[in-house]
């Protein structure tokens, strides 16, 4: 299997260009990054909030952007005991400034080479949506299939873009299109994988592991599988 190389960016002052609020749940945050080294879909960066008094609180978050994006695009999930989500959905303005780090994560990257499957629960379809644009950018679209879940639509980030690129998707609290809710099954992991696709799965680690097995039982070899658990997801 051929290694993508990754690049890796240090602190950095980035100052907010918008803050738009997708769902009550959610905040995404477009960011101006001097002298940014471009990332690799699938790669992510820290936010660090540094307090009056010295307290520092600090979270990783994937890039929703694709490398030819003069910003970084970020979706942020607010939870309520989440120091830095929160004050990233409810405090944030445009033009504020923000310390981040990255590009960061050699391991679960994409840059359009070779075939890909992507699997992702909730928030974790982050990361896959900069794979998306990226498809459309170099052209190969083709080389890319995507599954996500959710437990509705509302819930699923970046919903549109994802349907709009032919993405599977699978809700698990409504039904959707012709499918009726339900968790991903074995039967449509196992359409999304006839080759020696390399296979991303992003999302919590119930949903993590649940994927995992069933790209396994889909006769996909564990080297080929490549995991990053974050965050509650759908």
């Amino acid at each position: 299997m051929t290694e993508t190389r990754a690049p890796t960016g240090g602190w950095r002052r980035a100052t907010v260009a918008s803050v738009e609020h997708p769902s009550p749940r959610a905040v995404v945050l477009r960011l101006d990054v001097p002298e940014r080294v471009d990332h690799v879909p699938g790669q992510h960066y820290v936010i660090r909030l540094t307090a009056e008094d010295g307290y520092v609180a600090q979270r990783s978050y994937s890039v929703a952007s694709p490398p030819s994006d003069s910003q970084l695009e970020f979706y942020v999930e607010r939870l309520e005991d989440g120091e830095v989500s929160m004050f990233l959905s409810d405090v944030v303005e445009p033009g504020d400034e923000l310390d981040v780090r990255g590009p960061i994560g050699g391991w679960f990257v994409w840059d359009g080479s070779r075939e890909a499957v992507g699997i992702a629960g909730g928030s974790g379809a982050v990361p896959l949506v900069a794979m998306l644009h990226h498809a459309r950018d170099v052209g190969a679209q083709d080389r890319l299939r995507i599954a996500v879940s959710a437990r509705t639509l509302t819930d699923l980030p970046y919903a549109q873009e994802i349907l709009d690129a032919g993405g599977f998707v699978a809700l698990t609290r409504e039904p959707h299109a012709d499918r009726a809710a339900a968790r991903l099954t074995a039967a449509e992991v196992a359409a999304l994988v006839p080759g020696e696709e390399v296979c991303f799965v992003c999302g919590s680690a119930v949903f993590a592991d649940a994927a995992t097995d069933l790209l396994l039982a889909a006769g996909v070899e564990a080297k080929q599988i490549r995991v990053e658990r974050f965050g509650p997801s759908g």
